[in-house]
């Protein structure tokens, strides 16, 4: 939900969004009763498109998001091919985004995760090959360019953490790597039941000096069945990284989307995952929903072998639970979500988000 405005220049359309609510999350400081609430993300895009650049229907698409401590700057060019043939696009991409959930203390009992000043640079140019979409599969492969530079707040290159660990799988200031990256994706959904699959592929390929070769997978499954006017959701998802590792190629476990109850990160980070999700959603009333939740997670006893030991030195535990309820609002702009969650501590914490999709978080 924000402030939208387009602009036409030409044939180039200019689109301009602010959202003002894309995630809101604090903790609740109770016992003694007292609530606050800020705004840890902010997010203003600037987008330019053009439908033909060179006047054969090439698609340029340039887009430009900034929140209060990260930046995002996509340039993606396609050219036109048939429905039926895979879509090609040649994407060049850089950001810059605060490592939170790798290096990032927890505090207030594991309920946010605080910065240490550690922040990624990340370039990256290459191919994006989408296939044609069936009905109910869809499948993409992409090949980049990735450089990647650890730097502090004021933006000056790092090799090494406050604590002297280093950042990078080459010990240098920056790592380089070409990845082959294969996604699918299964969908099928019916009037009673749906069921999603997604599975990612990353492979470093050593084709540069000083490369890192890896191989990187996760799946996710979810699973929905409605029970009369009631709607149970459970979802499971798993990771695993073998070959040259970095830090910040960790998976990591806690947050929205992943184990609420916990900051970003803070249950903690390995070179295995495995996150268990449980939602329980029944009616209350027209376009009002209430829910009742569970989640967990796990490194699987993975994070003493992430270089330098993050998650182990910042003593997180490897392991979470979080449960709560929640209620759901849906309105025209989306779905509204406010979700109260404790983990395994007793501590608890306020979620407050706007899926512009309708869909949960």
């Amino acid at each position: 939900m924000g402030a939208q405005q387009s602009v036409n220049a030409g044939k180039a359309k200019v689109d301009l969004h602010v959202d003002l609510t894309h995630m809101l999350c604090e903790a609740l400081l109770l016992p003694p009763l007292s609530s606050s609430a800020t705004i840890s993300q902010i997010v203003g895009r600037i987008s330019l498109k053009h439908p033909s650049l060179f006047g054969r229907s090439e698609k340029l698409d340039v887009i430009l998001d900034k929140g209060v401590n990260d930046s995002n700057v996509v340039v993606a060019f396609r050219r036109p091919r048939p429905e039926w043939l895979s879509q090609q696009s040649f994407v060049i991409q850089h950001s810059m985004t605060p490592e939170i959930v790798v290096h990032g203390f927890p505090a207030d009992n594991f309920t946010r995760s605080g910065s240490r000043g550690v922040n990624l640079s990340r370039l990256s140019l290459g191919v994006e090959i989408n296939e044609p979409t069936t009905s109910k599969w869809t499948s993409g492969t992409s090949v980049k360019f990735e450089h990647i530079r650890p730097v502090n707040n004021d933006g000056r290159s790092i090799a090494r953490d406050h604590e002297g660990f280093p950042l990078t799988c080459s010990g240098n200031l920056h790592d380089n790597m070409i990845i082959l990256k294969q996604e699918s994706g299964y969908a099928d959904v019916k009037d009673n039941s749906f069921l999603r699959v997604n599975f990612q592929m990353e492979q470093g390929l050593p084709l540069v000096p000083k490369s890192l070769t890896f191989n990187r997978v996760k799946c996710a499954v979810s699973k929905g069945i409605k029970l009369g006017p009631t709607f149970l959701v459970t979802s499971l998802t798993g990771g695993s990284i073998v070959g040259d590792m970095a830090p910040y190629q960790a998976f990591a476990i806690g947050g929205l989307g992943s184990v609420r109850g916990y900051g970003e990160g803070a249950v903690g980070s390995g070179r295995l995952c495995l996150i268990g999700n449980c939602e329980y959603t029944v009616p209350l009333a027209k376009n009002l929903e209430g829910s009742l939740f569970m989640d967990c997670g796990s490194d699987l006893g993975s994070a003493r072998h992430v270089p330098g030991n993050p998650a182990l030195r910042q003593g997180k535990p490897g392991f979470g639970v979080g449960f709560g309820y929640g209620v759901h609002f849906n309105t025209d702009i989306g779905q509204i979500r406010v979700d109260y969650a404790m983990n395994a501590f007793s501590r608890k914490t306020f979620y407050f988000s706007i899926n512009t999709g309708g869909a949960g978080s």
